[in-house]
């Protein structure tokens, strides 16, 4: 008797509409969407980590539009099996072709697959974790849109978890689960965003717990834990804690208390949570250390960078050095809340009209429009500075960038800006 297929290959969505999480491609509307319903159907690549949905993607599709759906391996899979795929497209007229690692297909194979993608007899969906534009050959990458996927949300996976516990075809609806809320939030959180991962740490969890004395297979968050071999942050039951942790790191950085920071990155990397760590240390960087230590922030965005090519334990180390210097740098908000100051001006009142000389003039008729025509190059000036207004007349006196200048650096900046300032007020002043 040949061995069930695991539960993620099982829970595979057969229509578009089944498909968890990437709405922004697949929901009705959509680009992909629209494909489908159009039948109408063009070759792409999917990028994006693991357990996101990119084969759920590709097998939707065939689902969606009956045609015939194939997946093969660009590293593993020969060339024997691209001729086969070619053949049946040949007899069938269209088959949807996955083809998983897509970046390392070789040259003999591409030289194969061209015409037949050129003809539309196979529909290619490239799946892929690396980034296309750096390592799919321009070849396949000209008759293929690139479309990426991301992590799913917590939200996302603990509906696919709800529909696999209720399905008693192809998931775990014959079993007598009872799943706690703070399980349910440990493998939608643990799993960063990755499907697959998520539904094989489930059923692993319902199949290997025995029925307690209700006939009720209890799958709680310890045993979840174990299933994931990640450990809860918490056992919090509305998930607060994973957020406290990261937000308790923030702002242990911000309070320059490098032992509370260290201790909070420990917390999440321990819960493997290297995906959300990294992305809130680079926010950091730049919205609480930002222009007072420039360098820090160029350093840890490097640091950060290594780590998500190392993955773990070892990002640990590069991680460690990121968050000492940051919690030990000057702290700066200066850049983020001009940036913040600008925004809300944008966002409260109708767009103001720019003046008439920083307006484009590289076109005929600028000139009889008055664009450009009273512009003053600074190039042509000493010190490649001239005085002449930049903001519309209605904001001309705003001012968005405020530092306190609490580095030499950002003491600099604040010292250039004001020089700057008051020349040009006087300069315009003289002109009126």
């Amino acid at each position: 008797m040949p061995a069930q297929k695991p539960l993620a290959y099982r829970m595979r969505p057969k229509r578009i509409e089944d498909i968890v999480g990437q709405q922004d491609l697949v929901g009705e509307n959509k680009i992909i969407w629209r494909m489908v319903e159009a039948k109408r159907l063009s070759s792409m690549i999917l990028y994006g980590p693991p357990g996101t949905g990119k084969t759920s993607i590709a097998s939707a599709i065939a689902g969606s539009t009956n045609f015939a759906f194939r997946a093969l391996n660009a590293a593993t899979d020969s060339q024997k099996d691209l001729q086969a795929v070619a053949a049946e497209a040949a007899m069938s007229g269209t088959v949807v072709l996955l083809l998983d690692e897509i970046h390392r297909l070789n040259k003999v194979k591409q030289d194969f697959l061209l015409p037949h993608l050129e003809s539309g007899a196979i529909i290619l969906i490239g799946a892929t974790t690396e980034n296309p534009y750096l390592n799919v050959t321009p070849a396949i990458r000209s008759r293929t849109q690139i479309f990426q996927v991301h992590p799913l949300s917590t939200k996302d996976i603990k509906k696919a978890i709800d529909r696999a516990l209720a399905d008693k075809e192809n998931g775990l609806g014959n079993y007598p689960v009872e799943i706690t809320d703070e399980a349910k939030e440990h493998l939608a959180q643990a799993t960063n965003g990755d499907l697959r991962s998520a539904l094989n740490s489930l059923e692993l969890a319902v199949l290997s717990t025995k029925e307690n004395d209700k006939g009720i297979i209890p799958v709680t968050l310890e045993v979840v834990e174990e299933t994931s071999q990640k450990q809860a942050l918490v056992a919090d039951k509305d998930g607060d804690a994973h957020y406290d942790v990261i937000s308790a790191l923030q702002k242990s950085i911000r309070g320059s208390d490098v032992d509370a920071a260290l201790h909070y990155t420990a917390r999440l990397i321990a819960a493997g949570d290297l995906p959300i760590l990294v992305r809130r240390l680079t926010v950091i960087a730049y919205e609480d250390i930002g222009l007072a230590n420039p360098n820090a922030a160029f350093r840890a965005v490097t640091a950060i960078q290594t780590a998500e090519k190392l993955g773990l334990p070892e990002a640990r180390i590069p991680l460690a050095n990121a968050v000492i210097e940051l919690a030990l740098s000057p702290k700066s908000n200066a850049a983020y809340k001009a940036m913040d100051a600008a925004l809300a001006q944008a966002s409260r009142s109708k767009a103001q009209a720019i003046p008439a000389h920083l307006k484009d003039a590289h076109y005929s008729g600028a000139s009889k429009l008055g664009h450009g025509n009273d512009y003053i190059y600074p190039h042509d000036f000493d010190n490649d500075w001239v005085a002449q207004q930049y903001l519309p007349d209605a904001i001309q006196n705003d001012r968005y960038f405020e530092p306190k200048g609490n580095s030499a650096f950002e003491k600099q900046l604040k010292e250039v800006n004001e020089n700057l300032k008051n020349k040009q007020k006087k300069g315009l002043n003289h002109k009126k």
